[in-house]
């Protein structure tokens, strides 16, 4: 069954998408619930600033699904992990929730989100990983529900775990991840932002969304995503850029300007004074 009817709720006509990550809840991280306490609140200053999509976990999910009227479309986080602290556990895992297609539909999503970990040291969390896009994609197609996947290359820093750029690394697990069947990809940015476009390459054709991390300055943070624009990427997935700015509204529109216009950086900086 095609999956294109909701992968057209998520991209506009355009062929790009703004993708908020509000599912930072789920991994169980003080540091993640920065600007997302009041989840109720968040979800509806996200409604108000019209991304093309926002990403919940099943349990938040109805902050966004409840609302009446035209609003994102919902990207369903369908995977917890323990990779995210400054110490890593003594056993790391990714699991995936149980009857994740029924819940995704059920809740009207127009996607699923699953992560495809390489870490350093941790071969089983790979495996484990490999199993779980698998397993989805396999009860995905039947229903024509899309499946994002999420290839993160994660390095040694200290006693936990960290982004890696490396895109000698990141290459091969955005291939494997659409040898998988993915149908959108989210992958980390490259130390080198010029050479993203050999990223685009090996994804052959399926729509590529970059993830944003950690908390950057503001223009860093558009410059960097107007590089990757240029680049060949379909679009953005930024959760702690947006939700823990000063004024998430203008932030929104800013990378929006970005990421479906072109907008030059005086024009996009000028949208961040919008309350």
């Amino acid at each position: 069954m095609s999956c294109t009817p909701r992968l057209n709720r998520m991209f506009a006509g355009d062929g790009m998408c703004f993708d908020v990550a509000v599912d930072h809840g789920f991994f169980n991280e003080a540091a993640f619930l920065t600007g997302i306490e009041d989840m109720h609140q968040t979800v509806r200053t996200l409604i108000d600033a019209s991304p093309d999509a926002i990403q919940l976990s099943v349990g938040q999910a109805r902050h966004l699904q409840d609302q009446p009227g035209d609003k994102p479309a919902l990207v369903l986080r369908t995977d917890v992990a323990n990779v995210y602290g400054p110490d890593s556990p003594s056993r790391l895992f990714s699991y995936c929730i149980e009857d994740a297609v029924g819940q995704a539909l059920r809740l009207d999503a127009a996607c699923l989100c699953v992560n495809l970990f390489l870490l350093e040291d941790a071969p089983e969390v790979h495996e484990q990983c490999v199993r779980n896009v698998s397993a989805l994609k396999a009860e995905a197609v039947k229903v024509g529900m899309p499946l994002m996947v999420e290839p993160l290359v994660f390095s040694k820093k200290g006693d936990g775990y960290g982004g890696n750029g490396d895109i000698d690394l990141i290459m091969p697990l955005v291939r494997q991840a659409v040898e998988l069947g993915a149908d959108v990809i989210k992958a980390d940015p490259t130390d080198d932002v010029e050479q993203y476009h050999r990223v685009i390459e090996v994804a052959s054709g399926i729509p590529l969304l970059v993830r944003g991390g950690g908390r950057v300055p503001d223009r860093e943070l558009l410059e960097r995503t107007a590089q990757i624009m240029q680049q060949g990427a379909h679009g953005i997935v930024y959760g702690r850029n947006v939700i823990q700015h000063d004024s998430p509204t203008g932030i929104t529109n800013a990378l929006m300007s970005v990421v479906h216009d072109g907008a030059s950086m005086d024009h996009a900086m000028g949208l961040l004074s919008q309350p």
